[in-house]
């Protein structure tokens, strides 16, 4: 069956959700529902002297104002997980301090308008990297540590590096320092033909999911605790509600609804909340954050500083590279991004030597979590901007300086292990090829095309799956796993080709953490590596079931049968066959003698694919304002194969706007307090469909050895690499190199202004 495969097909879901007829989380009902609502600190650090909750108590309907001494919490640490709620201290300006539990929406608004939080104002560290200078005031009081893994092991494969050599004075703040070290980097430096270095600067970056953050949580008749969420793993979940309040796995019942758009800013957050307040009131109580509530109190993606210098040789041969990248993890101590940045600052390129340091720091910011390719666009903004300003000083085309250096399979990267199969010299003999490049001299003035590239290592995490034959011939296929990006369309094609089915004969089910078999979560572009190979497995447990049975029925031999659009027939024989609906039947029916017509698969991946995507922006600068106005965009990208090419056309659009975001736009900037100045759409900026160009999708297929079909993860990497190449399309038009995102209007024309163009008047 191979039409099933490189087909483009529009998402299974699509017409539910087009017409309105999907089921959200914050949609369905349950008898004797209770909704929340919370209450935010106003303070960025404060001692908690007390919780008013007279007056929100008597207004009508309010039945609790919950404080962090009301949850029956068992876990313990300084995270989310363990801390829902605030209790002594208070350690971001958002953090929730109460929930108001009412029997309507308006009655909890106008309780948690009530209630009166007494503060006693504490230091608050806001400043990155003053934050790390000894004697810095500390964001908690009781110095904290990492209590759980670095995002990398969630999201992708890498390690933590090296242990951090002793000496270096830092503040308690500091909460994990990770060192990537090979070859002598000062000597290669020294003999380097071009030497160039920066400072580069990132902001805090919201996710901006069109669903904010929802969650419903109650108990059921035996005890058992459900929570219906809109969240990426389930089993995830279900690990961290059972940690919170020290339950076991079979009491706690995951649900993972529809979501609404994640981009990894959905782990585990509100669930502790709800089903907190569930346990404390035995009654069933839905969290819906408002969206002011979801910029203020929720994980966006963390700010970050590179300090970055790179050489190389005048043939073109990179050298050396040396950076330190500070991570501001506001107030998480549970994890950071400091082992993956300082992985991915590398790139898909050869090095003779590096040293490279990565710090997690804490600070009085909101807690922070993932957002595509976590960790991987800040520090390619670094690099990719550097290459461009080596490749200047050599006299040398910029595309071949990064193909005369590309990674390519067995090549050793900096975490010391070879890379696997990699698509970087075939996307960048791509691109070299594409007329928006090889046309780029004939521009008018004030435009240019910048180029950059950028890679996802992949992740691995175990999963299983079944596919199920039903007596009408049709296929379900089930998986725990969360449909974030159409996944689901792509199993059933997987199911279909594997099995030997039309597509429109098979559907997808999402099972609930108490019926289902494992997936881990969706995120770090893992789902259809993983999950996706163990329904190609499990269709091909499924494929021996029927063929044994079409075997004992024909009184073929097994391997003389094949299976074609929904029928078995003998090879060389088609008129001695069965239909698949015939068989299935046979099977399943009183007295049947075929085993049911089923199958389960598995996959615990060894290692990871990654995903190569390089960018090529053309953009037009007004010299008199600093306005950067994108005309044209190209995304090269490797994704081993194409399943179904209008879903991975879809991603590519979708990471390359989010990436304009990141370039242009988008900023969570706080006052000198620590308040959040911009928390909500009116002043935080997104890309908005009149300022998106039309975007050029080039698919590059380099199969994964370990993929179905040779897929390969591919959500992450499309927005890695568009921040640089939007920033080398700058430099390119007006002469001037931006060294902090985004690149507003304002920051483009003092740029212009300090390099004296004729915006400034001199």
């Amino acid at each position: 069956m191979t039409d099933a495969i490189g087909v483009p097909r529009p998402r299974l879901d699509a017409p539910d959700k087009v017409t309105g007829a999907t089921r959200y989380a914050a949609d369905g009902w349950v008898h004797g529902l209770l909704h929340a609502r919370l209450v935010l600190s106003t303070e960025a650090h404060a001692l908690l002297r007390g919780i008013d909750r007279d007056a929100a108590l008597a207004v009508d309907g309010v039945v609790a104002v919950l404080t962090a001494a009301d949850l029956p919490l068992a876990a313990s640490g300084r995270d989310r997980t363990a801390e829902p709620l605030a209790g002594e201290e208070v350690v971001f300006a958002g953090q929730p301090v109460a929930l108001v539990v009412a029997e309507s929406e308006a009655a909890a608004e106008d309780g948690a308008e009530a209630v009166l939080v007494d503060y006693e104002p504490l230091d608050a560290i806001l400043d990155l990297q003053e934050a790390m200078r000894p004697g810095a005031p500390l964001a908690r009081r009781a110095e904290g540590g990492p209590e759980g893994p670095d995002l990398g092991s969630v999201h992708a494969t890498v390690d933590r590096g090296q242990e951090a050599e002793d000496g270096e004075q830092l503040s308690g703040n500091v909460l994990d320092v990770v060192t990537r070290r090979a070859g002598d980097v000062a000597a290669a430096l020294r003999a380097s033909d071009a030497v160039v270095s920066a400072t580069f600067r990132t902001p805090w970056v919201y996710q901006a999911y069109i669903e904010p953050q929802a969650c419903t949580a109650w108990l059921e008749p035996g005890g058992t605790l459900v929570v219906s969420t809109s969240t990426q793993g389930a089993f995830a979940t279900r690990n961290e509600v059972a940690r919170a309040f020290d339950l076991p796995l079979d009491r706690v019942r995951v649900v993972a609804e529809p979501l609404g758009g994640a981009f990894g800013g959905k782990f585990a957050l509100v669930e502790p909340l709800a089903a907190g307040a569930a346990l404390a009131l035995r009654r069933a109580v839905r969290l819906v954050f408002t969206r002011s509530e979801d910029f203020l109190a929720t994980n966006p993606v963390s700010a970050q500083v590179t300090e970055l210098t790179v050489g190389a040789r005048k043939d073109g041969t990179l050298t050396a590279l040396s950076a330190r990248m500070l991570v501001d993890r506001g107030t998480n101590a549970g994890w950071g991004l400091e082992g993956t940045t300082s992985l991915l600052v590398a790139g898909p390129y050869r090095w003779e030597a590096h040293d490279v340091r990565g710090y997690g720091v804490q600070t009085n910011r909101v807690t922070f979590g993932a957002y595509r390719g976590p960790g991987a666009p800040t520090a390619a903004f670094a690099l990719e901007s550097l290459l461009d300003e080596l490749a200047e000083k050599l006299r040398l085309d910029p595309l071949e300086l990064r193909l005369r250096n590309a990674v390519v399979e067995g090549d050793t990267g900096i975490a010391g292990r070879p890379f696997p199969v990699i698509g970087t010299v075939e996307v960048l003999e791509r691109v070299r090829e594409h007329p928006l490049w090889t046309e780029r001299a004939s521009l008018p003035e004030g435009e240019g095309i910048g180029v950059a590239a950028g890679y996802w290592p992949g992740a691995v995490e175990p999963a299983a799956a079944v596919c199920r034959v039903d007596r009408d011939g049709t296929m379900t296929v089930v998986t725990s796993a969360v449909d974030m990006s159409g996944t689901d369309t792509t199993f059933a094609a997987i199911a279909a080709a594997a099995f030997g089915l039309p597509v429109e004969k098979v559907r997808v089910v999402a099972a609930d953490t108490s019926a289902g078999h494992y997936a881990g979560a969706s995120g770090g572009s893992k789902v259809t590596y993983t999950v996706g190979t163990a329904v190609l497995r499990a269709a091909e447990a499924a494929r021996a079931k029927l063929l044994a049975a079409a075997s004992a029925e024909l009184e073929i031999a097994p391997g003389d049968l094949e299976v074609e659009d929904g029928v078995v027939r003998a090879i060389g024989a088609p008129e001695r066959s069965l239909t698949v609906e015939e068989l299935a039947a046979r099977a399943l029916r009183f007295g049947g003698r075929h085993e049911p017509i089923e199958g389960l698969g598995g996959s615990a991946q060894a290692r990871g694919a990654p995903s190569v995507a390089a960018h090529l922006a053309h953009v037009r600068v007004d010299r008199e304002t600093g306005e950067i106005e994108l005309v044209r965009h190209v995304i090269v990208q490797d994704v081993g194969r194409a399943l179904n090419p209008a879903l991975v056309e879809g991603q590519m659009r979708g990471g390359t706007v989010q990436g304009m975001g990141w370039a242009l736009y988008e900023e969570l900037a706080h006052d000198e307090v620590g308040s959040l100045a911009t928390g909500s759409f009116l002043d935080y900026a997104i890309p908005t469909a009149e300022r998106v160009p039309e975007i050029e999708t080039v698919i590059v297929e380099v199969p994964a050895p370990d993929g179905p079909f040779g897929a390969k993860g591919i959500g992450e990497a499309p927005v890695v690499a568009v921040a640089p190449a939007i920033a080398n399309a700058v430099a390119a038009a007006v002469g001037v190199r931006l060294r902090q995102l985004p690149m507003t209007a304002p920051r483009v024309w003092t740029a212009l202004r300090d390099a004296g163009s004729p915006a400034s008047g001199t």
